[in-house]
């Protein structure tokens, strides 16, 4: 079984086509990903992580909420006694605040257009998952 990410949609985002392509992407390089789907509460998200045992946490933004939504979600997985899971961010990320993400808790940050064997191979450092061979 491969390392476990949960990709999530928090908010009031309603686009999904990102999260799925890059869901994909994981999933064909090996992970195990789980998919929330759209217009998802932190509570739920942090509750899905979770139940789900996940390694990761990626969190897919478009909607501009980007830094209070990681704050929340960093801090409810706190809160849930899961602090060890990492956080990614990616979508219509600000290069400005990119730095800000990080400040917050966010282990990596993936704009848009951040090529897909980039984000894998990052998610791969951060979780120390090997490349199937």
């Amino acid at each position: 079984m491969g390392t476990r990410i949960l990709i999530a949609k928090p908010g009031l985002d309603g686009h999904d086509r990102g999260a799925k392509i890059v869901a994909r992407a994981l999933r064909d390089a090996g992970f195990e990903v789980v998919f929330t789907g759209i217009r998802q509460r932190v509570e739920d998200i942090v509750a899905s992580a979770v139940q789900e045992d996940v390694a990761v946490v990626g969190l897919s933004m478009l909607s501009g909420a980007h830094l209070a939504l990681t704050a929340r979600i960093v801090e409810a997985l706190k809160a849930a006694d899961a602090p060890d899971i990492t956080v990614i961010v990616g979508g219509t990320i600000p290069p400005a605040d990119i730095l800000r993400l990080r400040a917050v808790g966010a282990a990596g940050v993936f704009p848009t257009g951040t090529p897909l064997d980039t984000l894998v191979a990052e998610v791969r450092a951060l979780t120390g998952t090997p490349a199937p061979s």
